[in-house]
């Protein structure tokens, strides 16, 4: 049992999912049934592969989020082929949109090779990972792209004009999916939100106020902005994501900012899928190989650590900060 006096609160993955569940279906504005399990199997799911402050807190974030007590409706596409479709969100949170909308892009690469997916008048997807991952298990490249609201400056720049912006790559091998999953700045707002709800300080060199000043104080950089990773590269690159985002439709909300799209690719559209996954892993197993300078005990790929955090997890249970479990129990109360 856990110790009341504790900091921090270990629960087992059903009873996490349980808590998540009633603190998104409370109160009039919540989702229930199967709306609230797409959801909090998305935030379980991050916690599970070690990113506490897109799990359990992410709920928190969700239902805070200024569109949570807005009308919506069920998302409809707006325009449709074989191979795309661009869907209204109906405002409905992007980590039920962005699943809807992977399981179509999933459901006509299977039948036509490839397919391309936009969703806006969404908001708050997660994880990029979590979708290209579902994705690549499908036997199917896997790219996904974000345009969200301004949180970033550009270089020199003193306010906020691009998104956090990631973008993730899903593809399947002979064993686990490879996933790759990046935001294009210095540091995540899930995660600026998080610390900020803890009275945890930002890294160096991650965000200015809103004055343009350096800060490390996470209500500050809020209200200033993020900083884009690796200067004008990670600008670039976030510019390029919201670029993308345009394309997925973000023109058709009034912000003209939130733009999701999803591609996925047959890979026996190239190459048999046997011969891809072969050779897939063939490029793991060498660069794992790479000789290591010394001190270094093992050449990691993107997303073996978040895989093995997930197998250990499963069988140990969630770990989560006392005030964040004590905030989800009295929403679900």
């Amino acid at each position: 049992m856990n110790d009341p006096n504790s900091a921090r609160v270990r629960l087992s993955v059903d009873a996490a999912r349980t808590l998540a569940q009633k603190a998104l279906s409370a109160g009039g504005h919540g989702y229930g049934g199967e709306d609230a399990r797409i959801l909090a199997d998305h935030m379980i799911d991050a916690a599970l592969c070690g990113y506490e402050y897109s799990g359990l807190p992410k709920v928190l974030n969700t239902i805070e989020h200024p569109k949570w007590r807005r009308p919506r409706r069920p998302m409809k596409p707006l325009r449709e082929t074989d191979l795309s479709l661009l869907f209204d969100g109906g405002n409905n949170c992007g980590m039920l949109t962005m699943y809807h909308a992977s399981r179509a892009a999933i459901d006509k690469a299977s039948r036509h090779g490839m397919a391309l997916v936009g969703v806006t008048n969404t908001w708050v997807s997660g994880r990029s990972a979590y979708y290209v991952e579902m994705i690549a298990r499908a036997d199917l490249v896997g790219i996904h792209t974000v345009s969200a609201a301004a949180q970033v400056a550009p270089p020199g720049g003193a306010k906020a004009v691009l998104g956090t912006n990631p973008i993730a790559f899903g593809f399947p091998t002979v064993g686990e999916p490879l996933v790759i999953d990046m935001g294009t700045a210095a540091f995540m707002f899930t995660d600026l939100l998080f610390r900020e709800r803890l009275g945890l300080p930002l890294p160096e060199g991650a965000a200015i106020d809103a004055d343009g000043a350096p800060t490390r104080d996470p209500a500050r950089a809020r209200a200033g902005a993020l900083l884009p990773f690796g200067d004008y590269k990670g600008f670039a690159l976030g510019l390029a994501m919201q670029a993308l985002g345009v394309l997925a439709g973000s023109g058709f909300n009034a912000a003209k900012d939130y733009g999701y799209l999803v591609i996925a690719i047959k890979p026996d559209l190239m190459i048999p899928l046997a011969d891809f996954k072969q050779q897939m892993s063939e490029l793991i197993q060498r660069i794992k190989a790479t000789p290591r300078r010394e001190g270094i005990a093992e050449i990691r790929i993107p997303s073996e650590r978040s895989f093995r955090e997930r197998a250990r997890a499963l069988r140990e249970g969630i770990e989560i900060d006392r005030a964040i479990y004590d905030a989800l129990a009295a929403l679900g109360a």
